[in-house]
């Protein structure tokens, strides 16, 4: 076994054991980016590969999720040789394997945002090159994603129970809450705490491309933020209603999200810290049955991804 491999089942010993909090023992081979708990909240977990007919099929779990993270300093680590073990070692403790596959097979850049990943730098994922896994036993559901950098592996777990109380980590609010409104000087601390945010200021009629207003105060302070600090990039991802088709929202989204870049760029943001993409209606955050609802379903998210 190499070390690579060795470091991963080291890891999965963690992953595997209960929830409440412990020691990581590979501190000399890999560095925790992240570690949080939360209690009473519901997880999707994924059961299967993103298409464009069905979504993201996925089983509600609830109870108390834990999401760890980290970073390991290896170049030879690849998502495939940091996820065999991971699996090895689950199925050794009798969990199911519900879905595991790579990159394209999964669903592309569309799984990667129809389920829940930790912000980077804590966690980086190349649309590419990542895996990701699903697996439960009883009532303990795990999922675990890998991916690398150009300089180093990543790998993520959320661990959620039924039955299982937190005793250590970060106790955060109940996942589905609305989000508080916030003023544009809160805008980066969300979008570094939480790892996208939507601009609510960024506005658009129904169909329509263009912004509506002349000056956006979202987009002004998220401009000078990425002049101010190079080693981060945002994907402006644009969403629609559920007016026409598809493809036809496929590609709406993507023109909103491309107005939202140029702005951007010609704010002052550094053209290759910005890009562009759309989802169409795929993930609404509200019913697509009322205008207000429509209206909050047309929008354009940042997402924060480190500059490797």
């Amino acid at each position: 076994m190499t070390i690579i491999l060795r470091r991963a089942s080291l890891l999965l010993a963690c992953l595997a054991g209960p929830l409440a909090a412990q020691d990581l023992p590979l501190q000399e081979a890999a560095e925790e980016t992240v570690s949080l708990t939360e209690a009473g909240v519901s997880y999707a977990l994924p059961s299967g590969p993103w298409t464009a007919d069905s979504g993201l099929p996925a089983l509600r779990v609830d109870g108390t999720l834990s999401l760890r993270a980290w970073r390991i300093d290896d170049s030879a680590a690849t998502p495939a040789d940091l996820m065999g073990p991971i699996r090895e070692s689950l199925e050794g403790s009798g969990y199911e394997i519900l879905l595991d596959c790579a990159a394209a097979r999964c669903g592309g850049f569309d799984f990667r945002f129809a389920t829940r990943v930790a912000p980077a730098p804590g966690m980086y994922v190349d649309l590419t090159d990542y895996r990701f896994l699903s697996a439960r036993k009883g009532d303990r559901a795990v999922s675990v994603l890998t991916s690398r950098s150009a300089a180093a592996g990543f790998v993520q777990s959320i661990q959620i129970s039924e039955n299982e109380t937190p005793s250590g980590g970060i106790v955060t609010t109940r996942a589905g809450t609305s989000a508080p409104d916030v003023a544009t000087g809160d805008l980066i601390a969300r979008l570094e705490a939480q790892g996208h945010v939507p601009l609510e200021d960024v506005t658009f009629a129904s169909g329509d491309t263009a912004l509506g207003q002349d000056r956006i105060a979202s987009l002004d302070t998220l401009a000078r933020y990425l002049a101010d600090t190079p080693d981060r990039r945002v994907l402006l991802v644009g969403h629609t209603d559920a007016e026409g088709s598809l493809a036809g929202n496929r590609d709406l989204s993507l023109a909103r999200a491309r107005s939202v870049a140029a702005y951007l760029r010609e704010a002052g943001a550094p053209a290759d810290q910005v890009a562009a993409e759309g989802v169409g209606y795929l993930a609404p955050r509200a019913s697509n049955l009322s205008p207000e609802g429509r209206a909050l379903n047309r929008r354009v998210e940042a997402v924060l991804l480190a500059r490797e």
